[in-house]
């Protein structure tokens, strides 16, 4: 039916896509993990909103968020499939433990198979951040924006967690995800370039974390 209604404009639709591709609706199963953080709750080191925030805050500024971050960026960059084998190897590297690299393969996995369907593209056997770096570079889409509202689904996915197992409310853990906003933002435009160089971490608790949950005699997650 035709209409007068003005076409999306590319920003719209990037973003739009994104939303996408990052929505709990997307069959990633990115609810299945909990990134270690069962394990901190079981133990009784997380027990609310506020223990959960600072969680979740020190993953993005020094621990896995930041890493993904770069990862992704990287990916972005890589000039050819060589380049990219290369990222995606550093990336299981730093996915210290065998739950974390199982979590990052799963997902990539899961990701590569509905968005290369998507796109027409081969993003197989790469890990989440990489496969997620290549398609926004296979897409055409604002890497700043792109690496942002990642960590915005990574934030949002941990809460989610704490949400079921702490308990605390939606209205605390929409809280959370709220707050923790700007911090997405200044995180993406700090590792725009993809240097690999500034891999690294503070957040030795959370690799402990990931190690205990595997011998967790009760789990709900799968990380």
């Amino acid at each position: 039916m035709a209409t007068d209604e003005p076409m999306a404009t590319d920003t719209e639709t990037a973003a739009i896509t994104l939303a996408q591709w990052f929505s709990p609706a997307y069959p990633v199963g990115a609810f299945h993990f909990s990134h270690g953080l069962e394990a901190v709750i079981s133990s009784g080191y997380v027990i609310d909103a506020k223990s959960l925030k600072t969680w979740i805050e020190s993953l993005l500024l020094h621990g896995s968020g930041r890493n993904d971050a770069l990862f992704l960026a990287a990916a972005y960059h890589a000039a050819d499939f060589s380049a990219l084998s290369d990222v995606d190897s550093r990336a299981r590297a730093f996915a210290g433990t065998f739950e974390r690299r199982q979590e990052a393969q799963l997902l990539g996995a899961a990701f590569g198979r509905m968005t290369g369907a998507l796109i027409d593209r081969d993003l197989s056997d790469l890990t989440f951040p990489v496969a997620v770096g290549r398609a926004v570079r296979l897409v055409d889409l604002p890497l700043r924006l792109s690496i942002a509202m990642y960590l915005q689904s990574f934030a949002a996915n941990l809460v989610s967690v704490g949400q079921r197992l702490i308990p605390i409310g939606q209205t605390e853990g929409q809280a959370i995800v709220r707050d923790l906003a700007p911090r997405y933002g200044a995180i993406a435009a700090a590792c725009l370039d993809g240097n690999l160089d500034d891999i690294g971490g503070f957040t030795v608790a959370a690799e402990i974390a990931s190690m205990q949950h595997e011998t967790l005699y009760s789990r709900v997650f799968r990380t």
